[in-house]
């Protein structure tokens, strides 16, 4: 197998910290390689190094196709060696149309008049189309489309920075918000640009997906390449990574549920895409909530919360009537529920502020904000105990969120709402993009807080963390709950349940064995 990617000697030091400690690998030509690792030890730094964000130390090589690169990279230059990323969530703009963000950056303007030659940039996206052999309309907005159509224009911008049978391109967390079903549908375009030869550099926390379409994964461990071979299964990769054999997490089930007044209820929900929904969350009880997407699970969060209104339905918090017409996010806060978000940087934290300024945002829009002080020293009390437990790193309340990796910012997100104690905690995908450790961290942390008497509602689409953490799961269709699994649930159990009279395919299922020779 012929390489593509050669990597050398890279090293990196920040201060009195070494990031990344002589890593070497390679990446053939025409294969998926997945770069794995915990937060912190180094994946984002060696992206930001490939792609001239951050500056190697003497004696580090990069070469493309027997090429070397000059460093530090310069964007351009990797450009032309045909090398492109994807970034987290796919890198696109919603407000922009699909022809604007296939071009933006690559604009042409006519020579005097300096106006744009649309119908060449148009021409120039439909030729990416034609080579991944889809049809995106170029003029529609990229928030109107499906996750599927989404993902499509992702690779085919990547495409335009890579040769015909060559280049690579590499996805940096780039698949975390995809339901199985958009997953599928990546990865049936991805094996046709790597059939045709274009190499990928695959970043991910999630090791089922690594192990089932990964064709080698090299391990990062403090900085340091500790393995690259051919995947070993999820359980092996994690033994790898971890340097040790990962506690096994019992599955879910056998909570207290006391007797009494549900934690929340709701009646006849219409709206948000639900249609006459009911759910019920006893104290100290997990609920999984999962579906195939706009199956309308993922709305109920949210709508507990205050941020998806809904034209009918009651809900009740501890025997307590709320009015879910008018329930806002303060309203909600003030009914004792909290919620965690599936998209933390825009959704649950403030990346500007610190750790602690984060956990007493919840009280600035309380009733009475603005008339009592914050009372930094009794906020701070309540809080350390919990980024102790959830092995905040560092420990430092006064760290700024946005230079935490983003396991150690779920952990924040957690921190500041089981640190005031909530009657209910609605979890959207909760493990989302955190790598295994801090996964067994925050699934331990929420079964602490069921135990304690909370209830807690999980809308995910991953099968392996529902089975961890539910008493018993909801399986949405068309906005109702078909389906109540008691608990535990194995994890095929969830899948069969879910994708009932469809077809679940492996990721890859037209893998190249010969990628993997």
């Amino acid at each position: 197998m012929s390489s593509r990617l050669r990597i050398a000697g890279v090293s990196v030091t920040f201060g009195r910290h070494r990031i990344l400690r002589d890593v070497g690998f390679e990446v053939g030509a025409g294969e998926i390689h997945a770069l794995i690792g915990q937060n912190g030890s180094g994946k984002s730094t060696l992206v930001k190094v490939l792609t001239g964000l951050y500056t190697a130390e003497p004696g580090a090589r990069i070469e493309v196709d027997g090429a070397g690169l000059r460093l530090p990279v310069r964007p351009l230059d990797a450009r032309r060696h045909g090398v492109a990323v994807v970034h987290q969530s796919l890198g696109l703009v919603p407000e922009m149309s699909v022809l604007e963000n296939m071009r933006v950056g690559r604009l042409t303007a006519r020579r005097f008049t300096r106006r744009i030659r649309w119908d060449d940039e148009a021409a120039a996206a439909a030729r990416m189309f034609d080579r991944l052999g889809r049809r995106v309309p170029l003029d529609a907005p990229v928030h109107r489309l499906g996750e599927e159509d989404r993902a499509t224009v992702a690779i085919a911008r990547a495409l335009q920075d890579t040769p015909d049978g060559g280049g690579l391109i590499i996805f940096d967390e780039s698949t975390r918000a995809l339901s199985r079903r958009s997953l599928e549908h990546f990865y049936d375009v991805l094996d046709g640009v790597v059939g045709a030869g274009t190499s990928v550099l695959l970043i991910s926390h999630s090791l089922e997906e690594v192990a089932d379409v990964a064709d080698r994964v090299s391990v990062l461990r403090d900085g340091a390449l500790v393995s690259s071979g051919r995947p070993a299964g999820a359980a092996g990769l994690a033994k790898v990574m971890l340097g040790r054999v990962l506690d096994e997490i019992s599955s879910g089930g056998g909570h207290t549920r006391p007797d009494g007044e549900p934690a929340v209820e709701l009646t006849d929900v219409v709206g948000a895409g639900l249609d006459g929904l009911a759910v019920r969350v006893s104290p100290g009880e997990i609920v999984g909530l999962t579906g195939l997407a706009d199956s309308g699970y993922d709305r109920v969060p949210y709508l507990l919360a205050g941020v998806a209104p809904v034209t009918a339905g009651r809900l009740s918090v501890a025997g307590d009537r709320v009015d879910l017409d008018r329930l806002t996010p303060a309203a909600a806060i003030g009914a004792g529920i909290a919620l965690v978000p599936g998209d933390r940087e825009r959704a649950g934290l403030a990346m500007d502020q610190t750790v602690g300024e984060n956990a007493a945002l919840p009280r600035t829009g309380g009733r009475g904000a603005g008339l009592m002080p914050i009372r930094r020293r009794s906020e701070l009390a309540g809080l350390v105990p919990w980024l102790d437990r959830l092995d905040l790193r560092p420990r430092d309340p006064h760290a700024v969120v946005g230079t935490l990796s983003g396991g150690n910012q779920q952990k924040v997100v957690l921190a500041k709402w089981l640190s005031r104690d909530p009657k209910l905690l609605a979890l959207h995908e909760p493990t989302q993009a955190v790598d295994v450790g801090a996964r067994e961290i925050i699934v331990a942390a929420v079964k602490d807080a069921a135990a304690t008497g909370c209830g807690v509602l999980v809308a995910s689409g991953d099968e392996n963390e529902l089975s961890m953490l539910c008493d018993r799961i909801l399986v949405f269709r068309d906005g109702r709950v078909e389906q109540e699994l008691p608990g535990p649930c194995r994890p095929d159990d969830i899948v069969a349940a879910i994708f009932a009279a469809t077809d679940r395919r492996p990721l890859r299922g037209g893998r190249r064995e010969g990628a993997r020779a």
